[in-house]
């Protein structure tokens, strides 16, 4: 069932800041959707943050006037209504510091057991309880230009997401990579069947492939100890070959093309068959027309194959920097939006549907982001302006997508004029109370 819900602010923070919630992103007040997350029993995360910087003549006497960072996870229950909040990064106020850290890159995933992993960059992994109330468990990685500057901390994973098997899918990253400074996220890593990830119990990854594999720079020092290959710690020479750069070259239009190239989010289409995107490097000037892959890779690194059918050009996820693939790992589906089309795939990698955001009637899909896609099915899509998610049901034949996604548009429209007369929001930022608010 189409069905749209708004993205909440906790009125217990909007009025302890006085917030105004006129205020433009140029005036400083910036709200950010990092990932959304869906649990096996029908909940939706989402992660996010909000941040006020005003550039003042003197420090403000009022706390309540002062600058902010927060982080966020929302629960919200299945019929979109916020059940718990979880704020972080912000110091407390008597000024200790939150068990969470500021990050600019955040993911999340519902572990089987309702446990929220949230991961940072460049490689902390918390572990938070299913009602966000508390932190589990903590593994951090410092950040530095180098080991010996961040130091080795106790590193996890910079993504992780999970097969329907309940295995991790994770990207662990590297310090000492050819000439890059500071840790790179660069090894695509699965962990052993039946473990798991829990308060004291830190599940080993084995490496399945490895995005660059110049690292003559590398010491004893840039080990991971809780990433294998072949029995031992992945580093140095020790990991999966050929590189997965030379693998995506075989797609390659030009020798060098894919030089210097990012890693995307590996999303997984079964238990034993993944999508990796992999996108050439980006520079200042335009990107369109840049050479991206995303390639199937088997649980033990073998390239099975890409997502066929999209052109370099006219489907170019590198305007708007569209790179997020979510899959359907139940009914082994893949799926794509940017700002040209919607895509979406069956197992083999070759598309079964493409829609086209230059047909009026799906036009208005340039204003969403593709989060991810429930264990139901559905999409989940969050417009970027108007802070509201969209959940967008899937039909059995893939080729009757675009008629399920023009009807969820135009309800959409319709559920939204519900929604603001509900709660009145003002610029767009919806602000609700009834939610349990847990600062971490």
């Amino acid at each position: 069932m189409v069905h749209a819900f708004p993205l909440t602010l906790p009125a217990l923070m909007v009025n302890a800041h006085r917030v105004d919630l006129t205020a433009k992103p140029s005036d400083g007040l910036h709200f950010t959707v990092f990932d959304v997350g869906s649990a096996p029993f029908g909940d939706t995360y989402v992660l996010g943050g909000v941040r006020r910087y005003r550039t003042l003549p003197e420090s403000p006497r009022d706390p309540a006037e002062e600058n902010f960072t927060y982080g966020f996870i929302t629960r919200y229950a299945p019929d979109g209504s916020p059940v718990d909040t979880a704020l972080f990064a912000q110091p407390h106020l008597d000024g200790s510091p939150s068990a969470l850290p500021e990050a600019g890159d955040m993911t999340l995933a519902v572990l089987p057991d309702g446990t929220v992993a949230l991961s940072q960059s460049p490689g902390s992994t918390f572990l938070l309880s299913a009602d966000l109330s508390r932190v589990l468990e903590a593994w951090r990685m410092p950040f530095g230009y180098s080991i010996e500057e961040g130091g080795p901390g106790d590193p996890y994973a910079v993504s992780l997401s999970v097969t329907p098997s309940g295995r991790l899918l994770g990207v662990t990253s590297e310090y000492g990579l050819s000439n890059w400074a500071g840790a790179r996220p660069n090894i695509v890593a699965l962990s052993e069947p039946g473990s798991s990830l829990a308060p004291g119990a830190k599940a080993t990854l084995q490496a399945i492939a490895s995005l660059d594999a110049r690292t003559a720079r590398q010491t004893e020092a840039d080990l991971s100890p809780h990433v294998r290959f072949q029995g031992a710690p992945v580093g140095r020479d020790n990991r999966p070959s050929p590189s997965l750069t030379e693998l995506v070259s075989s797609y390659a239009r030009s020798p060098y093309e894919y030089s210097d190239c990012t890693l995307g989010r590996p999303a997984p289409l079964g238990d034993d068959l993944f999508v990796v995107p992999v996108f050439s490097r980006i520079y200042r000037s335009g990107n369109r027309g840049g050479a991206f892959t995303f390639a199937l890779l088997d649980d033990r690194g073998r390239l099975a194959g890409r997502l066929e059918g999209m052109d370099l050009y006219k489907d170019s996820p590198f305007t708007g920097f569209c790179f997020t693939v979510v899959t359907d790992p139940h009914r082994a589906r893949a799926f794509h939006l940017n700002r040209y089309g919607l895509y979406a795939w069956g197992p083999d990698g070759q598309l079964r549907a493409r829609m086209s955001t230059e047909d009026t009637a799906l036009k208005a899909l340039t204003h969403f982001t593709l989060m991810d896609c429930t264990p139901a099915g559905d999409l989940l899509l969050v417009h970027r302006t108007q802070n509201l998610v969209l959940r967008v049901p899937v039909p059995e034949d893939l080729g009757e997508l675009q008629g399920v996604v023009e009807t969820a548009l135009k309800t959409f429209r319709t559920q939204r004029t519900a929604l603001k007369k509900r709660f009145a929001p003002v610029n767009w930022h919806w602000v609700e109370q009834s939610a349990r608010v847990h600062r971490l």
